[in-house]
């Protein structure tokens, strides 16, 4: 997903010298622009220099936005001056989007009557008529800012991933591929609360998958392209030949699934009947899909998928869903995140190869479920979360903390990393509390912040950070 693009809106008092507008309409459209963000603006002869001082004029701005729907992802309200409230609210009061709030700093050489802004104290009063009509906004800190300055551009990065977040959860689409393992019932979801949240889950039975995978010839062009992305993707010695063909074929499928669908994120049932009718493992798959931006959960965890989908969206990196899996020894700080294989490349500390899998063949014996991508979680810092359903609501938790270098024993089967987060063993009562699964959806970066403020502003999610 690209950056946002932004409608720009120019507060005025009229009474304010018309080059503080002047000015601001060319350093903001400029910075943004700098910053890779796109901009639309109200044309400078539309209303008094471009900018909205009374409802008439904000009928006016109100109007283009209208006009040119869906072509942005929020507002930045800028305040040259002090800004009229009235004509604001007139203008923003049905935006649809989030709205952000940034005002000018006075300059102490410039406080005279003919150069002063007052931007300053402007901004409670368009915050305080917003809170009145119930017209949402984000206003971070510092209170004042220049758009010049590098502080704007770490508060525009921030509004940037609120609006990704917003815009991707609002009209989502999420596949459901097989249904829930009767086993796992921690995985359970509320179809219909996903719904009124504008989240559409799709379902598709295995047995049309198995027909579809049968049906791929390895010289289509299809599955020709795939086996090429496969090999390059991973280490394939000593997988046998018709355990990668029937991947390749299963990977055919699955692309075919995401585009019928369009699919922004699928959760599969990866066992035991992958293994019984095509003797393989899907774990290499969720891993290259992840990596490229379809997010993939397995074992049919339909709120894992979502919450990979919004940390992704926020931190514009590819997204694993994990297990809350072992203590690392007797740091109570750290634990052990693990799973067979779908945690994408760029999370791996290299190319990673494809086994057996290690616990799965003690049910289906050797040689009937290759397919696990086996590695070894990078360190970085880490953004984590997931979701359940509970009562018509979604629910959230959210948190953050860093997978380190610390060595994951050789022996240990699949793809792991050692996680270190602050007060784990509280997050792990919380969690464990609020009756959350033994998933965890996990991100490079620390984004927790404006994703918070996307779900509990924006979306109407509860969320808790333990």
């Amino acid at each position: 997903m690209d950056k946002s693009t932004f409608a720009l809106f120019f507060g005025n008092r009229g009474f304010f010298p018309a080059s503080l507008q002047e000015s601001a309409r060319r350093e903001l459209s400029q910075t943004l622009k700098k910053l890779g963000y796109g901009t639309l603006m109200l044309e400078a002869g539309a209303t008094r220099n471009g900018a909205v001082e009374t409802p008439a004029e904000g009928e006016v701005y109100a109007n283009f936005l209208k006009k040119h729907a869906g072509k942005y992802d929020g507002v930045i309200v800028c305040l040259p001056n002090f800004g009229d409230e009235t004509g604001a609210v007139a203008a923003l009061g049905e935006a649809g989007v989030p709205i952000f709030i940034q005002a000018y700093p006075d300059e102490l050489d410039k406080l005279d009557p003919a150069r002063r802004r007052d931007s300053f104290c402007g901004k409670f009063s368009i915050m305080d008529v917003f809170c009145q009509y119930g017209v949402k906004f984000t206003a971070v800190k510092p209170h004042v800012v220049h758009p010049l300055s590098s502080r704007f551009a770490e508060n525009i990065d921030y509004f940037d991933r609120l609006c990704r977040v917003v815009k991707s959860m609002r009209k989502m689409t999420v596949g459901a591929i097989g249904a829930r393992t009767t086993a796992f019932k921690t995985v359970r979801i509320d179809e219909l609360a996903l719904q009124r949240h504008g989240i559409t889950m799709e379902t598709v039975d295995l047995s049309d998958v198995f027909a579809r995978v049968r049906a791929v010839k390895p010289s289509n062009k299809k599955a020709a392209a795939k086996a090429k992305c496969l090999r390059e993707y991973t280490g394939w010695t000593g997988v046998p030949r018709q355990a990668f063909t029937n991947i390749v074929a299963l990977g055919v499928v699955l692309d075919e699934l995401v585009e019928e669908l369009r699919l922004d994120a699928l959760a599969i049932r990866c066992w035991l009947e992958l293994q019984q009718q095509l003797g393989i493992s899907c774990c290499v798959l969720l891993s290259e899909m992840n990596q490229r931006g379809v997010m993939s959960a397995c074992e049919v965890d339909v709120g894992s998928a979502i919450a990979m989908r919004a940390l992704s969206t926020a931190a514009l990196q590819p997204a694993a869903c994990l297990d809350w899996n072992n203590n690392y020894d007797d740091d109570e700080e750290k634990c052990i995140l693990f799973h067979c294989g779908p945690v994408p490349r760029a999370m791996m500390t290299g190319k990673g190869r494809i086994t057996d899998h290690a616990i799965l063949e003690t049910a289906v014996g050797k040689g009937c479920s290759y397919g696990c991508n086996t590695g070894r979680i990078a360190s970085m810092p880490i953004s984590f979360g997931n979701l359940t359903t509970a009562d018509g609501k979604l629910r959230f938790y959210l948190g953050e903390g860093r997978f380190t270098d610390d060595v994951v024993p050789a022996e240990f089967f699949g793809c792991a990393g050692v996680a270190e987060i602050p007060r784990l063993q509280e997050v792990l009562l919380a969690i464990g509390a609020q009756g959350h699964r033994h998933h965890v959806a996990v991100t490079p970066g620390h984004v927790v912040a404006p994703i918070r403020e996307a779900f509990e502003k924006y979306l109407g999610y509860e969320v808790s950070v333990p």
